[in-house]
């Protein structure tokens, strides 16, 4: 058994490369091998957003507090919640952040593969970002 204890794990900014606006990453687990589960609460202030990404696994994102909104591509904006549970696919492109004008943390959790667990791509324009407004 091993227990995190809260603030035992440095909180560090979402690299600019990958985000567009203010994001915290607040590390939550990696589990040992032969286990590939790894998890982290992620913040977005209003208007931040991630770049489009895929994932090797998937990824289930479970939102916590504020308001925030994903897109697959190709698909709708969609506005998520606190308790909504959202699940991508392995391979599908999506994009994940805040609403304009609300705050967004979700927890995400993915697993690696090879030792990756994210594919980063092109980042999200305004444009794209601003079609559901």
């Amino acid at each position: 058994m091993e227990i995190k204890r809260v603030g035992s794990q440095a909180s560090g900014p979402g690299p600019e490369e990958y985000f567009t606006g203010m994001v915290r990453v607040d590390p939550l687990f990696v589990a040992p091998e032969p286990a590939r589960v790894v998890g982290a609460s992620v913040t977005f202030e209003p208007g931040a957003r991630t770049a489009w990404h895929t994932h090797p696994l998937g990824q289930t994102l479970v939102v916590t507090s504020g308001c925030g909104r994903v897109q697959r591509w190709g698909g709708s904006i969609e506005e998520i919640r606190p308790g909504d549970v959202v699940w991508f696919a392995p391979g599908e492109k999506h994009w994940h952040g805040a609403a304009p004008a609300t705050a967004m943390t979700h927890i995400a959790i993915q697993e690696k593969l090879d030792g990756k667990t994210v594919n980063w791509l092109e980042k999200v324009s305004d444009e794209q970002y601003l079609a559901a407004s």
